[in-house]
C-alpha cells in the first residue's frame, strides 16, 4: 500500500479540521487549540499553513506540557502533527516521526477521556470490533481522529508488516463512525473507507463497487463541494479502470469550481492543485 495515502494524509486532517461547534467547555489553551484547527482549514494560502504549522506545534506541545490532563489538547496535537506529516511526506523519515507523534496523541486523547479506550488497539480484531460495539456517541470526534491517524500512522510506516496487519481495524474504526454519524466531519469517513476500499486491486479481488458508493456518498453530503472527493474518486476509481470519460469530467469540474467553502478552502485548493496534476498526466496513463 506504499504510496495509497501518501497524498490522502494531508487532506483527511484539512477535512476534520472543519468541526465547527461542540457542546464542550473549553480552558483558554483549549479555546486558543481549536482557534488555530478552524483557521488552518479555512486558509486558502497553502504555502502559509506549511510555514506556519511548525509554530503552531510548538505552541500547542507547551500547552499539552501545562494541561498534561487535557483529552481536547491532545485531540488538537493529534490533528496538527499528523497534517504537519502530510505536508512532509517527501521527508519519510519525518513523517514516520510526526505520524507517530499524532497517533500516540489521539490514543492518550481516548485513554484520558476514557480508560476503557486505553491500548484498544493492541486488542485482536474480532475483540476490537466487539469493543467498538460498546463505545459511545460521545465519542465519536475523538474515535474519528484516532482512525485517521492510525491510517496515517500505517501509511508512513507500509514497510512495517505489522502495522499495516491493524488496516482492517482502521477500517473497523471508520465504519463505526457511519454508523454513529455518516455526515460527521462532511463525510470524512466515507472519503476514508473509499480509498481504503481500493487498496486492492479489482484483479486481486477488491472491489471498487464500494469505493464508487463512498465517493458518492461524501458528494451527495457535501453537494458536490468537497472536491477533494472528486480528485480520489477519480484517482482511485476511475484510473484503474480506465474510465477515461468519469475521471477527466471529475478533475474538470474541481479545477472549474470556487475552491471557497467554509471548512473545506484548504482541502478544496490542494484537491485543485492535485486535479491538474492528473490531467496533466491522463494522456500517457491512459
Amino acid at each position: 500500500m506504499c504510496s495509497t495515502l501518501k497524498f490522502f494524509m494531508t487532506v483527511a486532517l484539512a477535512i476534520f479540521f472543519a468541526t465547527a461547534c461542540s457542546t464542550i467547555t473549553y480552558t483558554v489553551s483549549e479555546d486558543i487549540a481549536h482557534s488555530l484547527s478552524s483557521g488552518i482549514a479555512n486558509q486558502s494560502d497553502i504555502e502559509l499553513v506549511k510555514t506556519g504549522i511548525p509554530s503552531f506545534v510548538l505552541l500547542l506541545d507547551g500547552m499539552i506540557a501545562e494541561n498534561p490532563d487535557s483529552p481536547e489538547l491532545y485531540l488538537a496535537g493529534a490533528k496538527l502533527y499528523s497534517t504537519y506529516a502530510g505536508f512532509v511526506y517527501d521527508d519519510p523519515q519525518r513523517a514516520q516521526v510526526l505520524s507517530r507523534t499524532a497517533f500516540n496523541y489521539s490514543k492518550k486523547t481516548l485513554c484520558l477521556a476514557n480508560v476503557d479506550w486505553c491500548d484498544a488497539d493492541k486488542r485482536p480484531i474480532d475483540k476490537y470490533r466487539t469493543f467498538l460495539t460498546g463505545i459511545s456517541v460521545e465519542d465519536l470526534e475523538m474515535t474519528y481522529v484516532f482512525g485517521v491517524t492510525w491510517a496515517n500512522y500505517i501509511d508512513s510506516h507500509s514497510s512495517d508488516w505489522n502495522a499495516v496487519a491493524d488496516l482492517p481495524k482502521v477500517k473497523a474504526t471508520m465504519q463505526r463512525v457511519l454508523e454513529f454519524d455518516e455526515t460527521f466531519e462532511k463525510g470524512g469517513a466515507h472519503l476514508y473507507l473509499g480509498v481504503l476500499e481500493t487498496v486492492v486491486p479489482p484483479a486481486l479481488g477488491g472491489k471498487p463497487g464500494i469505493a464508487k458508493a463512498h465517493f458518492e456518498r461524501v458528494l451527495e453530503i457535501t453537494k458536490g463541494r468537497n472536491l477533494m472527493a472528486k480528485v480520489l474518486y477519480a484517482e482511485r476509481y476511475a484510473r484503474p479502470l480506465f474510465d477515461r470519460e468519469l475521471h477527466d469530467r471529475l478533475l474538470y469540474e474541481v479545477v472549474e469550481q470556487d475552491p471557497q467553502e467554509p471548512g473545506l478552502t484548504l482541502i478544496n485548493i490542494i484537491a485543485q492543485k492535485k486535479a491538474k496534476q492528473l490531467l496533466e498526466s491522463a494522456d500517457e496513463f491512459f
